[in-house]
C-alpha cells in the first residue's frame, strides 16, 4: 500500500491510496453492500456507472449466509461478485454491539448465537482475519468490540483494553495468513479500530496506543451509534489528531451528507453508511436542495427528475411522478432507482469534497453544501 497526502486545506485531507486491487481517491465514501450486494437490485455494473471506488461487505453475514470457505472455492469476493476495485470488509466486531441478546464476550474472543438460524458460532481475532483471509478483501478490519457510547468509565476502560489485546492478536495473524503461498490475497490491508464511547481520556490513549503498532489505516468506531451529532464531531476533534497524518482514518459507520462534510472537516478519509441505499428503498431521496420523500402527493404530476442537472442512471431517464408510481405500485424498479440515485448523489458529493480541498476552498464549499440541503424540508 502507497498512502500519500497530496494537499490540505486546514484539516481536510485529499489524499490517494495505491491497492493491489486499484487506487482510492480519498476523501471516499463507500458503498455498502452487506452480503456481497448493495440492497435494491443494484449490481457491479451499476456501481461501475456511478463512479463507486470501494464496496463494503460484512464479515460476520458472509461468514453465516453462504460462507466464507465456499466464498474461497472461487477465488475470493472480488471474483465471487465480478468487483475489480477496492474492497472492504468489517470484522464483525460490530455485531457484539448490535447482537446484544444473542452474546457473551470472552478474552478469547465472542459467543453467538446466529440471528438467521440460532446456531452457534465463536469468533475472535483470529477467526476474525481468517474469514475476512477467505474472502480475500483489500482492506480487513480488526476485530474488536464496540461499547455503548454512553456506557460507565469502568466498562469502556476494560472493553477499549480489550480491544487494545485483540488488535495485537489480529496483526500476528494477518501477518502469518497473509505469508502462506496459498492466500487469497497475500496483499491484504489492516485497518486497527479506535474505541472510547464519547470519554475523551480513554479515546486519546487509545489512539496514541495503537498508532505505535504501524497499521495500515486507522478507524475511529462506537460513533453514530446513539450520542449526538455534537458529541460525535467532539470526539473527532479530539481524536483525529493522535492518530498518524501519513495513514488514512476511516468514521465506521457515518452518515448523513451533513455528518460527512463535518468529519472531512476534521481529517477523515474514509467512510460508509447504510443511509443512501436504506432510505431510497423507502422512496427518500438526496438533492442539493434537501431531501425528497417521493411518496408525497405532490409529485404524482411532477415532470421533473429527482434534481435537475443530476447525471444517474434515474435522473438521466425518468420522472418524479414515474417513480413514484413504481415505488405506489411496490415494484423493485422503483426502489433500485432511489437508491442508484442516492449512491450516485454521495459518490458525487464525495469528488466535489476532492476537488474543492485541491482549490483550498473546502469551507466555502462545506458552507454552501449545507446552505443548500438545508433550504428545503419536504
Amino acid at each position: 500500500m502507497k498512502y500519500q497526502v497530496i494537499t490540505k486545506d486546514g484539516r481536510a485531507k485529499r489524499a490517494s491510496m495505491e491497492t493491489v486491487h486499484g487506487t482510492i481517491q480519498t476523501p471516499v465514501f463507500m458503498n455498502v453492500g452487506t452480503v456481497g450486494a448493495i440492497k435494491g437490485a443494484v449490481s457491479t455494473d451499476d456501481l461501475r456507472q456511478i463512479g463507486t471506488q470501494v464496496e463494503l461487505s460484512n464479515t460476520y453475514h458472509l461468514h453465516v449466509r453462504t460462507g466464507d470457505k465456499l466464498i474461497r472455492e472461487f477465488g475470493g469476493l472480488h471474483r465471487f461478485m465480478n468487483w475489480d476495485r477496492p474492497i472492504l470488509t468489517d470484522s464483525g466486531g460490530f455485531q457484539v454491539f448490535s447482537l446484544t441478546d444473542l452474546r457473551k464476550i470472552k478474552e478469547e474472543g465472542v459467543y453467538f448465537s446466529s440471528h438467521i438460524d440460532g446456531h452457534k458460532i465463536f469468533m475472535g481475532p483470529e477467526e476474525s482475519m481468517q474469514i475476512q483471509s477467505n474472502l480475500g478483501s483489500t482492506i480487513a478490519m480488526a476485530f474488536d468490540e464496540c461499547p455503548p457510547s454512553h456506557a460507565d468509565y469502568d466498562y469502556i476502560r476494560k472493553s477499549v483494553d480489550r480491544t487494545t489485546r485483540w488488535l495485537a492478536r489480529c496483526k500476528t495473524e494477518m501477518s502469518r495468513l497473509n505469508s502462506l503461498c496459498d492466500t487469497v490475497n497475500r496483499e491484504q490491508l489492516l485497518f486497527g479500530i479506535n474505541q472510547g464511547g464519547v470519554i475523551d481520556e480513554i479515546r486519546i490513549e487509545h489512539a496514541q496506543t495503537i498508532r505505535e503498532m504501524n497499521l495500515d489505516g486507522y478507524a475511529i468506531g462506537g460513533l453514530a451509534v446513539g450520542e449526538t451529532h455534537e458529541e460525535m464531531y467532539h470526539i473527532l476533534d479530539v481524536t483525529v489528531p493522535h492518530l498518524p497524518e501519513e495513514k488514512p482514518v476511516y468514521l465506521m459507520g457515518v452518515g448523513t451528507p451533513a455528518n460527512i462534510l463535518e468529519a472531512v472537516d476534521r481529517g477523515v478519509d474514509f467512510f460508509d453508511c447504510v443511509y443512501p441505499s436504506r432510505n431510497g428503498r423507502h422512496g427518500h431521496v438526496y438533492t442539493n436542495q434537501g431531501k425528497l420523500n417521493l411518496f408525497n402527493q405532490k409529485y404524482e404530476l411532477d415532470h421533473r427528475p429527482i434534481e435537475e442537472g443530476c447525471q444517474c442512471p434515474a435522473c438521466r431517464s425518468y420522472s418524479r411522478a414515474y417513480i413514484r408510481h413504481l415505488l405506489k405500485a411496490k415494484e423493485m424498479l422503483g426502489m433500485r432507482l432511489c437508491t442508484l440515485h442516492n449512491l450516485y448523489f454521495y459518490n458525487k458529493m464525495m469528488e466535489e469534497i476532492r476537488e474543492a480541498i485541491e482549490e483550498h476552498r473546502y469551507s466555502e464549499y462545506k458552507a454552501a453544501k449545507l446552505a443548500g440541503m438545508a433550504g428545503q424540508k419536504d
